[in-house]
């Protein structure tokens, strides 16, 4: 981590480095070179088998944003941080042998957003955007809609059967994208009761937050969100003289306490700072509930390493808490949202870097896990309208300028948005972005329409799949197929008479078999 953030401190302090070309290695001029890395993969990909039986343990990591045209600038970027080539860099995902595409439009909505996304790859309906965990019979925040098409997510199942499961989520925890796991709500804005409708408090709607605690029994909750659990007025523990991050509750409840009472028989653990996170025995606690930040996590290149563990350190200590379930666990991961932030806000540092450390808490994920009982799947909700090109050269910086002006005699970075708060006009031209530290974190690249936060782009995102039954994982599909794929594959309502169930035996019991023939082998010839 040290080195990464040294680098980017590098880039910031070297903004003008127009991109300059640098000499491709010379292997890669030969023949010799590109015919023998392709049979490399041709020779994987001839004893790539698909490994058909149960999983034991779901993780869906979700990149909120994380479009096809982001993936390759994170591995870029995840390359320069290391010294490395950019385009030849892998990300870890690059190793799943398993890919497909998701269409990812709402019922009503060709661009989608992240609550209708999130029903579909949760609980595998689709829905209209702004809602959450109810089908596209409920319409947008009307509250008499919600009752009768409450729809359930594969995580809300998967405890039901008597798994671990958790969320973590570098957003706030009531966000649309862990929100769909867990609750039923035609707007995705409901927060806390203080974010009700007169017509919602009418009818009888609950708040997220609320339905948080009630709905689903959840091991490990991790993420931001402090605001939205306590009553109205209560200081927050990090920022006691802010008033912008006091409770928000006007029904006076103390979420977080009801979560601790209800969990009064079993350890459970409530913390708000990476120490007190870090001083959780992992082994003896049964329940984690850990917020934060008030609102939204901070951007991983904004974060207070004293103060705030990282999506790798969540990451880890979910699993940690979930895997002693000898039933298995389910676990949900949402780094991206940070990612769409990013993206929104046309800040593509902030966005790309957020990639960068989602990719590590993937790898983090899989050293911790057995991949022969684990299904990892690891997907976006939906892209944004970012892109990259301008006939750079290698070799520079993903944030540089290209190496030819426009046509009207400026610079512009390889980095452009369609729409955006990064659009400016400076005496009825084009900024001159040379007058501006462009590698900064917090600059906005530049957009072709004005907008105050950009949109989410509208193509296929990728699906990426590693473990048993990851084979489902093929050709273009509906957003709401990963759920069922997921739900399938580890025999969970409604595919719990799943014909791969009697096929469930990990590589480590056959080599177990296999050991005890061989000694039986050795035995019999010894006599």
């Amino acid at each position: 981590m040290a080195r990464l953030v040294a680098l980017v401190v590098v880039c910031i302090v070297l903004p003008f480095s127009r991109g300059i070309p640098v000499k491709p290695a010379l292997e890669e001029k030969t023949q010799e070179y590109w015919n023998q890395k392709a049979k490399r993969d041709l020779d994987s990909a001839l004893k790539m088998e698909p490994i058909n039986h149960q999983a034991k343990n779901l993780i869906l990591f979700l990149g909120d944003g994380m479009g096809v045209s982001t993936v390759t600038a994170m591995r870029i970027l995840k390359g320069e941080l290391l010294n490395t080539s950019g385009e030849a860099a892998t990300l870890i995902t690059d190793t799943f042998p398993y890919l497909a595409l998701s269409k990812t439009y709402n019922v009503d909505r060709r661009i989608p957003d992240s609550a209708g996304t999130g029903t579909a790859y949760h609980c595998g309906v689709k829905a209209n955007a702004k809602t959450v965990g109810v089908s596209g019979a409920a319409e947008p925040s009307k509250c008499s809609t919600t009752f009768g098409n409450e729809v359930t997510s594969v995580l809300h199942r998967a405890k039901e059967q008597g798994k671990s499961v958790g969320i973590v989520t570098t957003t706030r925890v009531q966000h649309a994208s862990p929100a769909a796991s867990y609750a039923h709500s035609v707007s995705r804005d409901w927060y806390s009761d203080a974010d009700l409708s007169k017509d919602a408090i009418d009818g009888g709607c609950k708040d997220i937050a609320l339905q948080l605690i009630e709905n689903t029994d959840i091991d490990v909750i991790l993420g931001g969100g402090r605001i939205y659990m306590t009553p109205q007025g209560t200081p927050d523990p990090e920022y006691p003289s802010s008033t912008s991050s006091k409770g928000l509750r006007k029904d006076n409840k103390n979420l977080i306490s009801m979560w601790q009472e209800k969990h009064k028989s079993k350890v459970a653990k409530y913390v708000w700072n990476k120490m007190e996170l870090d001083a959780v025995d992992l082994r003896t606690t049964d329940y984690l509930m850990g917020l934060f930040e008030p609102k939204d996590m901070k951007y991983e290149l904004n974060r207070n390493k004293t103060l705030d563990p990282s999506i790798v350190e969540m990451t880890e200590k979910a699993i940690e808490i979930l895997k002693k379930n000898p039933k298995g666990f389910f676990l949900f991961v949402e780094d991206n949202g940070r990612i769409d932030h990013g993206h929104h806000d046309t800040k593509a540092k902030q966005a790309l870097t957020e990639g960068v450390m989602f990719d590590q808490a993937i790898q983090r994920a899989l050293q911790m896990i057995d991949e022969t009982e684990t299904l990892t799947v690891v997907t976006a909700d939906h892209s944004h309208v970012f892109t990259f090109g301008g006939n750079t050269y290698r070799g520079t910086s993903i944030f540089d300028l290209t190496p030819k002006l426009a046509q009207d005699g400026l610079p512009y970075t390889g980095i452009l948005y369609g729409n955006g708060p990064g659009f400016s006009i400076v005496n009825g031209t084009r900024e001159n972005i040379t007058t501006v530290n462009y590698m900064d974190k917090d600059y906005m690249q530049q957009a072709a329409v004005q907008l105050d936060s950009e949109t989410h782009g509208g193509e296929d995102v990728a699906i990426f799949a590693k473990g048993p039954m990851a084979h489902l994982f093929h050709g273009v599909k509906e957003q709401n197929y990963v759920a069922h794929a997921l739900a399938y594959a580890g025999c969970i309502k409604p595919y719990t008479e799943c014909p791969h169930r009697n096929n469930s035996v990990t590589i480590a019991q056959a080599n177990s078999g296999l050991v005890a023939v061989l000694l039986s082998l050795s035995y019999l010839l010894g006599r």
